[in-house]
């Protein structure tokens, strides 16, 4: 019974800053139907309606937002309590919350993440993918992986890996009919597959040399928020395609894609796990630091 008043409360609280009860229900790992049916009893409890519901939205009233506002506090402090039995623990055991870019997600998927829910049986993990920056605190998520550049100030960072490096690729169909690119200016001339940024902004494509820093808006009929779909694009002899090096690797080897302009694109720094500080670190999240840096005793993350 306790329990489950708990789970009401902690349905309120996500319903109002979720504002859909379908991604609310994912986060707290039940059925919409069932958390519809949750949230429904409690308010013929209180006697007042929480929140109004339509086909297409979820909001909360005056009395779902001052509820959800003054209870908050209170779950937090109970999942401390919890947590701070979890410590107790030789072994983990819950979730664990990461919002994570599409290309990191990637990169991280099979040498971290199989590895941890493989050493640890009574963990979960919910992986949020997104390139928009998020607040991962105010969202709810116990951790952010995102590239080292990109990381709020006020949080703590962990290395995940080597260098980045992002290259431009073109298919061998592509350049039987074109000449391969010897400096950034000679893109203007090329047909090229533009990315579309998660604002909605189309990326200029960055190149430095010796110091020398260049932007070009690249010219090209096909504009593409997946680089999923750009590397399809390239393969497919349609353009030429900037992504990163990780990406393209296996196909820059086989000789499926050639990789140009090298002298003008330098690395950067990698992927970092990160997370608030001046708080108190979950034995979950604690494991997955632990798990990285030992992984990367032993070889470097790719």
């Amino acid at each position: 019974m306790i329990r489950g008043r708990i789970l009401e409360l902690e349905a309120v609280v996500t319903i109002a800053k979720r504002r859909s009860f379908r991604a609310a229900a994912s986060e707290l790992g039940l059925s919409s139907t069932a958390l519809s049916q949750a949230i429904a009893e409690l308010e013929g409890r209180l006697g007042v309606r929480l929140f109004n519901r339509t086909t297409r939205s979820v909001s909360p009233t005056a009395a779902g937002e001052q509820f959800a506002a003054e209870i908050e506090p209170a779950l937090a402090a109970i999942r401390n309590s919890i947590e701070g039995v979890n410590q107790h623990r030789t072994s983990p055991i819950g979730v664990l919350r990461l919002n994570v870019s599409a290309g990191g997600a990637r990169q991280i998927l099979a040498p971290i993440i199989f590895e941890y829910v493989r050493r640890y049986p009574e963990m979960s993990i919910d992986i949020v993918t997104n390139d928009r920056l998020t607040d991962i605190v105010k969202d709810g998520f116990d951790a952010g992986v995102r590239l080292a550049e990109h990381l709020p100030g006020d949080m703590i960072a962990v290395p995940l890996g080597p260098e980045q490096r992002l290259v431009v690729v073109g298919s061998p169909k592509y350049f039987r009919l074109r000449e391969q690119p010897q400096n950034p200016s000679d893109l203007e001339t090329h047909e090229c597959i533009r990315r579309r940024l998660a604002g909605g902004s189309i990326y200029r494509w960055e190149f430095e040399r010796r110091g020398k820093k260049v932007e070009i808006d690249v010219p090209g009929r096909i504009s593409l928020d997946d680089t999923g779909l750009m590397q399809e694009a390239a393969l497919a002899g349609l353009g030429l395609a900037y992504l990163s090096a990780w990406q393209v690797a296996l196909d820059v080897k086989a000789g499926r894609l050639i990789q140009v302009l090298d002298d003008w694109t330098p690395p950067f720094p990698g992927l970092c796990l990160y997370y608030p500080g001046g708080r108190h670190v979950p034995l979950g999240l604690r494991a997955l630091i632990d798990l990285i840096r030992e992984l990367k005793s032993k070889s470097p993350l790719h």
